[in-house]
C-alpha cells in the first residue's frame, strides 16, 4: 500500500491557500477578455465564471458571519454585482478579502449549515479552497493555458471532492445510470502518495485510501486526477493510464459531475 501524504491541514492552511488561489483567479480574470468562453463550463464566459466565484463568496461569508444553521439562498443577498464586467475581477477580489478575513476569525469547530455531514466552519474553509483550485484551472483552460496544480492541494482536493460528492443527493440520484453493484474504481497518483479505491452501488459510493485491484484504474498526477474527477480532463488524454472497464468510470465520471 502506498501512503498517503503526511500532510497536516488545517483552518488556517485552509484559509492562506484559499487566498493565493483566489488571487491567481483574479489576474487571470484581468488578463481575459470577459467573453471568452469557458470550455470547461459549457454555455459560460470568463465574466459567467468570476460571476459565479465571487457570489459564492460572498454567500459564504454571510452563512460564516451570520452562524446560519440552515441553508441561506444567495438570491436572497445583494451580491453588488458592478454594472461593467471590466469590474468583475476587482469585485472578485474585494469578495475575497471579506472571505478570508471572515474564515479566519471565526472559530473553526464551531457549529453551523453546510450541504454536506460535517457542520463546521472548517468544512467550508477546505471547501472554499478546492472551489478556488478547480475555477482557477477553468480560467486557465479558458485562456489556453494547461492546468498545473500543487500535488499536494490537489490529493486533498480529491478526498474532498469523494467524500462530499458521495453525499451529494443529485449524485447519488444518478448514480442508477452507472449499472454498477459492487465494482470497484481504483485512482493512482503518480507523481507523490495517493491512492483511492471507489466502490460503486446502485445508489451511491464508497471510497477508502489506499491500493487495490480495481474494475477499473486509473493513474496519473495528482492534478490531472483532480481535473479528471471533476470533468476538467478527459480519461482518453495521453497523460492518462487506463486499466480494466474504460466505460464503467466514464459512466461513474458522469454520474458524479459536481
Amino acid at each position: 500500500m502506498t501512503a498517503q501524504p503526511d500532510i497536516q491541514w488545517d483552518h488556517d492552511r485552509f484559509c492562506t491557500a484559499t487566498e493565493a488561489e483566489i488571487a491567481r483567479f483574479v489576474g487571470l480574470v484581468e488578463e481575459a477578455d470577459p467573453a471568452t468562453p469557458v470550455p470547461t463550463c459549457p454555455g459560460w464566459t470568463v465574466a459567467a465564471l468570476a460571476e459565479h466565484h465571487g457570489a459564492t463568496h460572498r454567500w459564504v461569508q454571510h452563512i460564516l458571519s451570520s452562524g446560519a444553521r440552515e441553508r441561506v439562498s444567495a438570491r436572497d443577498l445583494d451580491l453588488r454585482l458592478p454594472g461593467d464586467e471590466a469590474g468583475y475581477a476587482a469585485w472578485v477580489a474585494d469578495g475575497a478579502r471579506r472571505l478570508v478575513a471572515t474564515m479566519r476569525r471565526t472559530d473553526p469547530r464551531a457549529l453551523l449549515w453546510t450541504w454536506a455531514g460535517d457542520r463546521h466552519v472548517d468544512w467550508w474553509s477546505r471547501r472554499m479552497l478546492h472551489e478556488a483550485l478547480v475555477h482557477r484551472a477553468d480560467a486557465e483552460i479558458a485562456l489556453g493555458r494547461t492546468p498545473h496544480l500543487d500535488a499536494v492541494l490537489a490529493v486533498d482536493g480529491i478526498e474532498e471532492f469523494l467524500s462530499n460528492v458521495a453525499q451529494a443527493r443529485r449524485v447519488t440520484d444518478r448514480m442508477p445510470s452507472v449499472g454498477a453493484d459492487g465494482e470497484t474504481v481504483h485512482l493512482h497518483a503518480t507523481d507523490v502518495p495517493g491512492e483511492w479505491t471507489v466502490t460503486l452501488h446502485p445508489d451511491g459510493f464508497t471510497w477508502e485510501p489506499g491500493h487495490a485491484k480495481g474494475t477499473v484504474g486509473v493513474r496519473a498526477g495528482a492534478s490531472d486526477l483532480l481535473l479528471l474527477v471533476y470533468g476538467r480532463a478527459s480519461r482518453a488524454e495521453a497523460r492518462f493510464e487506463v486499466f480494466g472497464d474504460g466505460d464503467l468510470l466514464d459512466r461513474w465520471l458522469r454520474a458524479a459531475a459536481f
